[in-house]
């Protein structure tokens, strides 16, 4: 068992395999430890966040190292079965690989029971373990930029199914009509851990397909009425997106937190207005969104301080400031300019936006696809009307940090790890000896890197699935390091140099296209010695 840093609130157990990580969740879940906020499975590693301010790490691993790692979980009762097409483009890239005909590949992969060992990567995507040995094989060396949803794969000793288009890197055997994730279901992953999981080929088999699943509700549409106090989206150049302070316990189903990329200034934008912190807030990237209030209200703009105009019903312009409340009347039209600093700002107005959530939050996780719709032009918003737990305005909030430009040097702080060990010396000071360029390929998944020396791996081994955080510096084969924002899969399989310290991450989610980045670390690599209590 090691202890490997993950960041400063965060670090990753190494066992010995799958069993060992399952039966360790299993005890944590069973009889926590104070101070554990979540926990993510893998195939041999088990992620853990705490709340330092109730736990070190080193206690942490110092309990951990105590518990029964012998028992193995019992096999669910739950039965799914899959019908598949066997069609995938891989099939006959597998069938080589595996030296089997394109028959047997499908004779044991059907003939195969397989358990859901864990869910990550996307929501509802579990991994199947137990099926054929013959059947394990590498992932393809070349990723693909987009999976067809329904795609069913192999890569190592797992099965799985992508719930939804998305890149990957497992070989494709085939499709199903089956959906892995509907909201309209409770719970919406119709793989949970523990389930056992047959497929049937659809070319040889009676048994019907299951009916398609409902419409899945529009997670962000608002009750309209006459009374209510609307805003109506005029202009909106790129679509704005509902957060808030993020999505937490959903991990298990392969969710995960996503959440305002400057979290300060959601919360100094709620302050503004008198909401409570965690209110609901438009995310900007500002540069001709313009929308118009229907009546009296107080709206605030903060983060990337950007130019203010209000138009009135008799044609008059007036500007305002961030960080500031703004009073509107019925009629009023507010444009929002070009941000020279920054990337995302945030509205929030008096008594908060009427936003359906979705698993508890109303953020939009634009890789998950998971909560309320982009918000475009014609868009009506409307705001809630209980207003009991309002207090009074702030006239003194201001940015936590100055915001940088394209073109400017921004400074970032790393904890070394989990992997910086597969990385040479070279590797591993390449990446502070460089400033990094953020490419226009950057989203709120994360920001894409590029540096004039490639990151350098001691070998060419893959590395088995294992969770990642906000923040991660994750290092695919071409050496370029991609950091890691709210939006990012819960688990990857490429390693994870570093992670940006959590206090820099508000900082690193207003990183705009064509700044550069310098990795300081403040840490060097190092295992996690266990304290006794």
């Amino acid at each position: 068992m090691r202890f490997l840093p993950v960041s400063l609130t965060a670090l990753l157990v190494e066992l010995a395999d799958l069993d060992e990580t399952l039966a360790l969740f299993a005890s944590l879940d069973a009889d926590p430890v104070e101070g554990i906020e979540d926990m993510v499975p893998a195939a041999r590693t088990l992620m853990i966040r705490f709340r330092p301010e109730l736990l070190t790490a080193e206690r942490l691993a110092g309990e951990i190292a105590t518990r029964d790692l012998s028992a193995r979980i019992p096999p669910s009762d739950e039965l799914v079965e899959i019908p598949v097409r066997y069609d995938g483009e891989d099939l006959g890239d597998v069938a080589q690989l595996t030296g089997l005909s394109v028959e047997d590949v499908i004779r044991r992969h059907t003939g195969s029971t397989f358990t859901v060992a864990f869910c990550g990567f996307a929501p509802g995507f579990g991994y199947l373990v137990g099926g054929d040995p013959a059947l394990h094989v590498p992932r393809r060396q070349s990723p693909r930029t987009k999976i067809p949803a329904g795609s069913v794969a192999l890569a190592g000793a797992f099965s799985g199914v992508y719930p939804q288009a998305s890149p990957g890197g497992w070989q494709i055997i085939g499709t199903t009509p089956e959906k892995m994730w509907d909201l309209s279901r409770d719970p919406p992953a119709l793989f949970q851990p523990g389930y056992r999981v047959r497929f049937f080929d659809l070319e040889k088999s009676s048994v019907p397909v299951s009916a398609a699943a409902i419409k899945t509700p529009d997670a962000g549409s608002t009750e309209c009425t006459a009374e209510a106090l609307t805003l109506k989206v005029l202009t909106a150049p790129m679509a704005a997106l509902f957060q808030d302070l993020g999505r937490f316990g959903q991990t298990g189903q392969g969710v995960s937190s996503s959440g305002a990329l400057d979290r300060g200034a959601l919360k100094a934008a709620n302050r503004v207005v008198g909401n409570a912190i965690g209110t609901p807030c438009l995310e900007i990237i500002p540069g001709g969104f313009s929308f118009e209030s229907s009546g009296r209200t107080v709206v605030a703009l903060t983060g990337a301080p950007c130019p203010i105009s209000i138009s009135d019903a008799a044609g008059r312009t007036i500007t305002a400031e961030p960080y500031q409340p703004i009073s509107l009347e019925s009629g009023d039209v507010v444009t929002l300019g070009h941000a020279q600093r920054g990337m995302r700002s945030y509205l929030a107005i008096r008594g908060g936006f009427h936003v359906k959530p979705v698993l508890g939050s109303a953020s939009t996780d634009t890789l998950a696809v998971v909560g309320p719709d982009p918000v475009t032009a014609d868009t009506i918003l409307t705001v809630e009307r209980e207003t009991s737990a309002l207090t009074s305005v702030s006239l003194t909030e201001t940015p936590a940090y100055e915001l940088p430009a394209p073109g400017e040097v921004v400074t970032l702080d790393v904890i070394m790890g989990p992997r910086s060990d597969w990385f040479t010396q070279a590797g591993v000071d390449s990446l502070s000896d460089q400033l990094w360029q953020v490419t226009p390929q950057s989203n709120r998944v994360g920001i894409r890197l590029s540096g004039e020396i490639a990151l350098e791996r001691k070998g060419k081994e893959e590395l088995p699935s294992e969770a990642t955080a906000t923040g991660a510096i994750q290092v695919p084969h071409s050496g370029q390091p991609v950091l890691f924002l709210a939006d990012h899969p819960l688990t990857g399989g490429y390693p994870v140099i570093g992670t940006v310290a959590e206090y820099h991450l508000d900082l690193a989610g207003q990183i705009p296209v064509n700044a550069q980045i310098r990795f300081r670390p403040v840490t060097t690599f190092a295992d996690i010695r266990p304290a006794r209590a």
